[in-house]
């Protein structure tokens, strides 16, 4: 069996080039004891895999060049020699990038496909849920009530972090997206209160006039000018969550900070970063509490599904540049 995988051959300076990575064939391994192979189905692309491109060190280790590189997946077990994973299966897990995944049966986790589409095992009921829900209830300690600002709004975990605080007791949800398409369908469709598009105009008056008696709750999936603005709009005892900065990670220079730090002092505000791996325990939580949701569709998703392996680069890419609406999947 051959299998189609990606590998990194040169580390991206600014922007990643189709020249930096190469869709190789390699021989499919068969599992040793213990070991499951998997036939993926769905593969995840996500902003922060442009880290791992890097050799900086970071929270976790850098994709290795010339070596297939890894991400969420989606799929069937094909052949397995491990108890209590059987051929016919299907399993979340990391060996993405690829078509064939051979694996340590300790890293998959056995998903239904009966009780929802397996591609919403990668968003909505994935690590991009689990992030929303745990960054905006933990990290920001969400509380019914707050007006609640979410930049990248439009994406697979600002869309679901804007509903969330809706359907607990938000008093107020503003988003910020990168199309008037994307402004339209985060009103109409995911319920929150106000949207702006920040290519129309400086997006710290933008929000000042969507929340115009401030934010409690600012979750940042930008960085850049939204920080800026989400910190001269933040209310006494406001609470920022910094999830991403997709907006500084093709930068080549170091970017400059906010230039209103100081004002802080005077909110009394806190700004935390957090990474969703410090969250597992919520996972069985999360699932009990969302799930139900995603059922009843009182929290909608949207997926942008990429047909095919060869088209993983594209659609990592594409997340890069803001092209999808939700969750960026590629269906092998």
């Amino acid at each position: 069996m051959i299998n189609r995988e990606w590998h990194l051959l040169s580390r991206p300076v600014g922007w990643p080039k189709p020249e930096d990575f190469a869709l190789v064939e390699a021989e499919v391994r068969q599992p040793a004891e213990g070991q499951v192979l998997v036939r993926n189905k769905y593969l995840s692309v996500d902003p922060y895999m442009r880290g791992r491109m890097s050799a900086a060190k970071s929270y976790v280790a850098p994709f290795e060049l010339g070596k297939v590189m890894q991400g969420g997946a989606v799929g069937e077990v094909v052949a397995s020699e491990a108890k209590g994973i059987a051929v016919g299966d299907h399993v979340l897990h990391f060996g993405g990038w690829r078509e064939y995944a051979t694996f340590d049966a300790a890293q998959a986790v056995k998903v239904d496909p009966e009780a929802a589409p397996l591609s919403t095992y990668l968003g909505v009921l994935g690590m991009t849920g689990l992030t929303a829900y745990a960054g905006l209830l933990r990290t920001a300690v969400f509380k019914e009530g707050d007006s609640v600002f979410v930049s990248g709004a439009a994406g697979a975990v600002g869309s679901q972090v804007g509903q969330i605080a809706k359907l607990k007791g938000a008093s107020r949800v503003i988003g910020s997206a990168g199309s008037d398409e994307k402004v339209k369908l985060l009103v109409e469709e995911y319920g929150f209160d106000a949207a702006f598009n920040y290519k129309s105009g400086p997006v710290s008056e933008q929000l000042r006039a969507a929340a115009p008696d401030g934010v409690d709750v600012y979750f940042d999936n930008v960085g850049g000018d939204h920080l800026e603005a989400a910190i001269g709009s933040l209310n006494e005892g406001g609470r920022i969550a910094v999830c991403g900065m997709i907006s500084v990670y093709n930068s080549t220079e170091p970017a400059p900070g906010p230039k209103n730090l100081a004002r802080l002092i005077a909110t009394r505000g806190r700004i935390e970063g957090f990474l969703v791996s410090d969250h597992y325990d919520l996972q069985s939580q999360f699932v009990q509490e969302v799930g139900p949701w995603v059922a009843s569709g009182a929290l909608k998703y949207r997926e942008t599904v990429v047909e095919g392996i060869e088209n993983n680069l594209e659609a990592f890419l594409g997340v890069l540049r803001g092209d999808n609406t939700g969750k960026m999947i590629v269906k092998v």
